[in-house]
């Protein structure tokens, strides 16, 4: 073999196991790196809804593939994370759909987590009530409340895969948590965050 050549000397008889190995698409390199930046973070969202790394792998591997095909036009847009947030939402949201359950979020730790929210909030309503509550969280507050309460991510971490301000993902967070505080019948507790500015 020689000059780098892995064909050479490969016999007839090797069954097409020394074949050249096609060259796979050309992916456009900022696609790559947001690949790269994001995957895990894609992952874990779609596995903390659908309740199995499988069905997470599945539906982000789909999620990647819309974001790829519509490239072009979300590097047009400001809200680019928010857009790419956006199909990530939509592709976890179609597969429950498919499947007709909701998130698995009641699941082991997050149980623990949601008991945590409640805590925090002083929610007396049941687990259940906050996570439905959670659900009808507008998408970049139910973002947020995911990120920080359920997955455990820091504030620059999620400002990062958000692509905002650390300061703008407090906001986010305040802002769900009075709108849950309200949806729970805990309108005290939301006017006393709006008075701390907490």
């Amino acid at each position: 073999m020689g000059n780098g050549d892995v064909s050479a000397g490969v016999s007839p008889q090797d069954g097409g196991r020394g074949q050249p190995v096609q060259t796979p698409c050309a992916l456009p390199l900022e696609f790559e790196a947001f690949y790269l930046g994001h995957q895990e973070f894609f992952h874990d969202f779609a596995e903390i809804h659908l309740g199995s790394r499988r069905a997470a792998e599945q539906v982000v591997h789909q999620v990647f593939v819309e974001i790829l095909k519509g490239w072009d036009d979300l590097l047009m847009h400001a809200d680019f994370e928010q857009q790419t947030l956006a199909v990530l939402h939509r592709g976890v949201t179609h597969r429950l759909q498919r499947d007709e359950r909701p998130p698995a979020f009641l699941n082991g730790h997050i149980t623990s987590n949601l008991e945590a929210i409640r805590s925090q909030l002083e929610i007396t309503a049941g687990t259940t009530d906050l996570y439905e509550a959670i659900l009808d969280l507008p998408t970049r507050q139910f973002t947020v409340v995911v990120l920080r309460h359920l997955l455990g991510y820091p504030t620059k971490r999620i400002a990062r895969y958000m692509g905002l301000d650390p300061r703008t993902v407090d906001y986010h967070g305040r802002k769900a948590k009075e709108r849950l505080c309200i949806r729970l019948g805990l309108t005290a507790a939301s006017k006393d965050q709006k008075g701390t500015g907490q």
